[in-house]
């Protein structure tokens, strides 16, 4: 039930209010109410604006400053604002001047004086209950809801009775699984982009919000609620969308409960997440699982872009990117969350090939994803199929956690510093000729002496592994003058008999080096 300022004023806190402005306006939607802390007008540069906001203030600091108090009203109302409260507080203004009336008036912003006594947390108290939970729940939401949710003769099932509740009573409905892969849904309306209430939904830290009261989510104008349901002990979020703005949240959320209820009547079990287990297989390498379940989850093997493993990035930064991402490329990401941990894949369901430009769209995401402080990303890009997503997926779970050892000072990890990783632990692992032969080529180092030698190699390591054999770089990582990072780099050349840039010799040097840093780690 929409909740309007007129309907504010007729609160006990209200008694003895009067509106001396903008009457007309008093039709004005409210949707919350705060307190107005700072009336100084670059202050109020921060103030975003909701014309579903009553706010209440006591002109604290500018009681005398009529001018300023105009301003206020002024920048509130340009803003946008549901009414402006005014109390009489100790230290606060003492009465309103016709000349802030008159502001009032020709913003068309309702202004409503209180008498002397109101306390800021009754007006707020009662303000907030009526917002949340209206009058009563005699409305036929929640009657006509259970009437069809509980006709057991009529409907064969929870889904069928959902449906036709959700049609009586004009809203939409979709259960989605723990990684926000929808379940069940039920459309009344096509005029709501569900696709991107979802994207918004997982863009917003849902877990974060009270679950006592669902969280309200804008989609075009289109009011849509999000909350937690368990449902034989596994989590689940329900989307419910309100077609004509005509209930609280308060509403909603005893809504919400009701249908939980119900779904234990009707002992109803939602369908497996087949696009979670689709990528769980792949993640455990069952690559004849993810085959089976391929056609299920509606994922074909050329449609997967790129897997990934993120480490250490917070929840709130990795869901605005992936949201911003998904709204600017139009490919899906998929994704498993546990702690501080994440695992997922990109997909392009359009059906079309895979671009350059996409692989590079998503290059780009890792990158701005490494930038939150200790953040840790591994991804494959460019995947050749099922069989292609399994292998990556098993090249980042047999290299991550050594790579970091390997490439100390980088913080996104491609395909190709996994496999040099990933083939240096099979070459340690082995521990045969192939490993021999590699360390023979670091033997020099030895012979320099040891102190000597160990400045010489660790210079080679930073500036091989590290700096991309950039002097400068190699400087500033070991911090030390350029100049003596050369005369080093040309003892190097003098004492392997090699220059140690050359097109033939960096491979070879490369996987020794690797392998002699992942050497140390292990042992």
């Amino acid at each position: 039930m929409k909740v309007t300022v007129a309907d504010c004023l007729t609160l006990e806190a209200f008694a003895g209010a009067e509106v001396v402005a903008g009457k007309f306006a008093t039709r004005n939607a409210v949707k919350a109410i705060s307190v107005l802390e700072s009336c100084e007008e670059e202050d109020l540069k921060l103030f975003s604006g909701d014309r579903t906001e009553i706010l209440m203030t006591g002109f604290l600091g500018i009681k005398d400053d009529i001018e300023k108090q105009c301003r206020v009203v002024e920048i509130l109302a340009s803003k946008g604002c549901a009414a402006l409260v005014v109390c009489f507080i100790e230290e606060g203004i003492g009465r309103i001047d016709e000349r802030l009336i008159s502001t009032a008036e020709s913003c068309g912003l309702p202004l409503i004086r209180m008498p002397e006594g109101t306390r800021y947390s009754q007006v707020i108290n009662q303000v907030i209950d009526r917002v949340l939970y209206g009058e009563n729940f005699r409305n036929t939401l929640i009657n006509n809801t259970v009437f069809h949710l509980l006709n057991f003769e009529k409907h064969s099932n929870f889904q069928s009775a959902l449906k036709e509740a959700a049609i009586n009573n004009d809203f939409q409905i979709v259960l989605l699984s723990e990684d926000f892969n929808p379940l069940f849904t039920v459309e009344t309306r096509h005029e709501v982009s569900l696709a991107e209430a979802i994207r918004l939904g997982k863009e917003k830290n849902l877990e974060r919000e009270s679950n006592k009261v669902y969280t309200l989510i804008d989609v075009d104008g289109a009011l849509t609620y999000w909350g937690l349901v368990y449902i034989g002990g596994e989590k689940y979020y329900m989307l419910i969308v309100d077609n004509e703005d005509s209930y609280s949240a308060g509403e909603i959320t005893k809504l919400a409960e009701i249908i939980e209820l119900a779904m234990g009547m009707w002992k109803y079990t939602p369908e497996r997440d087949a696009k979670s287990e689709f990528m769980k297989a792949l993640i455990r390498g069952n690559k004849s699982l993810a085959y089976t379940l391929q056609d299920e989850a509606r994922i074909r093997g050329e449609d997967i872009v790129s897997t990934f493993f993120i480490k250490d990035v917070p929840r709130e930064t990795e869901n605005q990117l992936f949201s911003d991402f998904e709204k600017k490329t139009e490919l899906e990401i998929m994704r498993l969350v546990e702690d501080n941990e994440t695992y997922g894949m990109i997909l392009n369901l359009e059906n079309g090939e895979t671009t350059t430009q996409q692989q590079q769209d998503c290059t780009a995401l890792f990158n701005k994803l490494k930038e939150s402080k200790g953040a840790r990303i591994f991804h494959v890009t460019g995947i050749n199929g099922i069989e292609g997503a399994g292998d990556a997926y098993k090249l980042i779970s047999e290299s991550w956690s050594l790579v970091q050892n390997v490439f100390p000072y980088k913080r996104v990890f491609t395909k190709y510093e996994l496999t040099l990783v990933n083939n240096c632990i099979n070459i340690h692992i082995q521990s045969g000729f192939v490993k021999k032969n590699y360390m023979e080529l670091l033997e020099p180092f030895k012979k320099a002496g040891e102190n000597k030698g160990r400045q010489l190699l660790e210079t080679l390591e930073t500036f091989v592994l590290d700096a991309g054999m950039n002097s400068s770089k190699t400087a500033e990582f070991m911090d030390i003058h350029a100049n003596t990072v050369q005369y080093r780099l040309k003892k190097i050349n003098e004492m392997l008999g090699v220059e140690v840039t050359g097109n033939r010799v960096i491979p070879g040097l490369t996987m020794a080096l690797a392998l002699k840093r992942l050497e140390r780690t292990v042992s």
